[in-house]
């Protein structure tokens, strides 16, 4: 029987994945909408620069900022779904181009072993914050507030400047790509998105994580095992984050103690998530808006490196979007109670206990 209801609510908290508006739009039909008319905005600022913002270079340098925000960012998505976050990630960042980067020393035999110590190490700094959010009820935020200044304090002891040295053929992977537009980075994030997609539409993991995002106490009576769906989003949160540092490694070809703060992972993968349309509080979002995010923070970010813009005057307008996309996802998804007394509400009853059954 638990396992039945268990099953159910793993739907239901699936079905929240894709919110639908008053309007019948959906907030990631919405956010693609806005990403049309940012491209649209950027091409004519782009050419009254007297740039093409449709080149090859151009789009490039788009997809390839895109690759390592999206990776993290996807990351934060699984935590964010599960009701937590996760504000370590630029720190797991940088440790993990230090240990790769330390790894290699500039060999190309050394790329298997440095890519699996990279990646265990980042898995077992998610498994601890996992462990500590799921089974101490630690806050996702206090936790990784506290792992993230742990792995702060221990760069800042240790390293001074830039660490050891990418593989010549491990470099490549920054320089290869499809037709000079399509990066290979931006195509292992695409297909990182894809799985992660699959995982949460179509297996009982992905199903339990909406739930447990949704409301932990009513996805436990209902037979799910509320920790397991937490402690698994933390792992693949950080090791989303290390595979986007070994992105990092192919294309600085070092390692370096601050990459991550500097780049401010942390704030812009919650930005992005939150702009994709995923409900800071859990259990409803989708990756697929989350990449609409992303790609919306790539394309200001360019045509404002285009047009020189002062870097304040970029946090404002990165500011401002958050803002705008909070305020517009709060008014459209406004659920109205339906009248406690009147017609129609007699049914109501027994509708509902057919649908607790």
């Amino acid at each position: 029987m638990s396992a039945v209801t268990s099953q159910d609510t793993g739907r239901a908290g699936a079905a929240a994945a894709r919110p639908r508006t008053r309007a019948g739009l959906s907030s990631t039909a919405l956010i693609y909408l806005v990403l049309v008319a940012v491209v649209a905005v950027s091409a004519v600022l782009t050419g009254i620069e007297g740039r093409n913002f449709f080149s090859q270079g151009n789009i490039w340098g788009v997809l390839t900022a895109m690759s390592v925000l999206g990776l993290i960012a996807i990351g934060q998505t699984l935590v964010i779904l599960a009701g937590s976050l996760d504000l370590s990630v630029p720190y797991v960042v940088s440790l993990a181009t230090l240990v790769a980067a330390g790894g290699m020393k500039g060999l190309d035999g050394n790329v298997p072993a440095a890519v699996f110590n990279t990646l265990l190490l980042t898995a077992a700094i998610g498994l601890v914050m996992g462990l500590l959010v799921a089974l101490l009820d630690v806050h996702g935020f206090i936790a990784s507030l506290g792992i993230g200044l742990v792995i702060s304090g221990y760069l800042a002891t240790n390293y001074q400047g830039s660490h050891g040295a990418a593989a010549p053929d491990f470099r490549l992977l920054s320089r290869t790509g499809i037709a000079s537009m399509i990066p290979a980075s931006f195509m292992v994030m695409l297909l990182c998105a894809v799985l992660v997609t699959l995982l949460l539409r179509y297996t009982r993991l992905g199903h339990h994580l909406y739930a447990v995002g949704g409301n932990r106490a009513v996805a436990r009576m209902s037979g799910v095992r509320t920790a397991t769906p937490v402690i698994a989003a933390h792992v693949l949160c950080s090791l989303l984050a290390g595979l986007a540092a070994l992105l990092l490694v192919s294309r600085t070809g070092v390692g370096l103690p601050t990459i991550g703060s500097q780049g401010r992972y942390d704030l812009l993968s919650i930005a992005a998530v939150v702009l994709g349309g995923t409900l800071l509080a859990g259990g409803k979002g989708s990756v697929v808006g989350t990449i609409g995010g992303v790609a919306i923070f790539a394309v200001l970010d360019n045509v404002m490196g285009v047009m020189q813009v002062n870097p304040f005057l970029k946090d404002f307008v990165r500011g401002l979007a958050i803002v705008l996309a909070v305020a517009v996802y709060a008014r459209r998804s406004v659920v109205r109670r339906p009248p406690r007394f009147g017609p129609g509400t007699a049914a109501a009853p027994a509708g509902t206990a057919q649908e607790a059954r």
